[in-house]
């Protein structure tokens, strides 16, 4: 089985029923799910969780098939670092106000070629890499520190105009800061927060803690990639701050969630500061405390094209400013639940989002769809 499950992770295909661990008993009973658009924005191809214990029918191998167009619907089973499935996720395009219903039958599912992928890469000095079908990223390990030229601390992006998978080779060619079609890895990190990374922050100074020294893979496709990245404790004013990162990327989307979850020494939360770094030359940038959303696009890279990054901060309470090297959206971080906030990146070259005016369109229709979820309702 490992050998067969190791030529699927290769392949980047994958069947739904040995995600959920190959179980043939069928399926006790059909399971009607209904899934409403409660909002004016039309969602295409979104990504659904659904708790798996509230589907207690499920007992075995299944299908999902759209009641309107007889069609199946591709799903994963969410493992989220547990022995046995948390959530099921649905990909479903809902129109605005509108439902979508869905019928669980037994059966194989059909195969679904994966759009996400995570992993880590020893081979380039600990990074850890990430992608799914529009956009790739990665983060920098320990051994990176042992090369100081080269170091660098934020969310690297490496952009992409292919729907492929593309790590693997990129990383076995080492080739990725030229573009040979597919895109290419042209942003600049250094020691800043890059392309969305968070930091604690005190005194109007970032404290950067050192590169992650833990990880691991909690999900990897097909719909959705999911991994933790642990960093060791480091002083942040009068107290000692250790740090945990959860971060997910779902197929279709440019923006990843990061969930981070402090442990502190003393008191009960932190000051940080969620940024994305600016360049010298005149960008665009759009920083809305209302809605909580930063956005950047970057000034033209020479004929690497333009970068657009962005921050989605829900429920923000904060405040936004632009410094010499960031744009920054300040919070407070507790000590006892998780910090939640996204962020992500757009190429021009990809076609999907040429200007700034439809990349900051794209953060605030993700910041409403956020504001209203998608609602699910289950028949069993």
């Amino acid at each position: 089985m490992k050998r067969i499950l190791l030529l699927l992770m290769a392949t980047g295909i994958w069947s739904s029923s040995l995600m959920a661990g190959s179980r043939e008993e069928p399926v006790a009973a059909p399971v009607s799910i209904t899934i409403k658009n409660p909002s004016a924005i039309a969602r295409n191809e979104e990504i659904v969780e659904i708790p798996y214990a509230r589907l207690k029918a499920l007992t075995g191998s299944f299908k999902l098939i759209n009641k309107q167009t007889g069609k199946e619907i591709p799903y994963q089973l969410a493992y989220e670092g547990a022995p046995q499935p948390q959530l099921l996720l649905v990909q479903v395009s809902v129109p605005a106000h509108g439902n979508v219903v869905i019928t669980a039958v037994p059966g194989k599912p059909a195969t679904v070629a994966s759009r996400t992928y995570a992993r880590y890469v020893p081979e380039r000095k600990d990074d850890f890499a990430w992608e799914n079908d529009r956009i790739a990223f990665r983060m920098y390990g320990a051994a990176l520190e042992n090369f100081p030229a080269e170091n660098a601390h934020g969310i690297d992006v490496w952009t992409k105009r292919t729907s492929d998978l593309v790590l693997n080779r990129w990383y076995k060619t080492n080739d990725y800061h030229h573009d040979n079609g597919q895109g290419l890895d042209y942003y600049h990190v250094g020691m800043t927060l890059g392309g969305g990374d968070i930091a604690p922050y005190v005194n109007d100074s970032i404290y950067y803690p050192r590169n992650y020294r833990t990880w691991k893979v909690l999900d990897s496709g097909p719909l959705r990639c999911t991994f933790q990245l642990g960093y060791e404790a480091c002083q942040v004013g009068n107290t000692t701050v250790s740090v945990v990162k959860t971060v997910s990327l779902d197929a279709g989307s440019q923006l990843n969630k990061m969930s981070v979850q402090y442990t502190l020494q003393q008191g009960d939360s932190l000051p940080v500061v969620a940024g994305i770094v600016k360049r010298t030359a005149p960008g665009t940038i759009l920083l809305d405390e209302k809605t909580g959303i930063a956005g950047y696009w970057e000034p033209e890279h020479g004929a690497d094209g333009i970068t657009g990054l962005g921050l989605v901060l829900p429920v923000y309470q904060g405040a936004m400013q632009v410094t010499a090297q960031h744009l920054l959206a300040k919070a407070k971080a507790s000590g006892k639940q998780p910090f939640v906030y996204y962020f992500g990146a757009a190429w021009n070259k990809a076609g999907r989002y040429t200007s700034a005016a439809q990349w900051f369109a794209y953060l605030q229709t993700f910041a409403e769809k956020l504001a209203a979820p998608l609602e699910v309702n289950i028949n069993q």
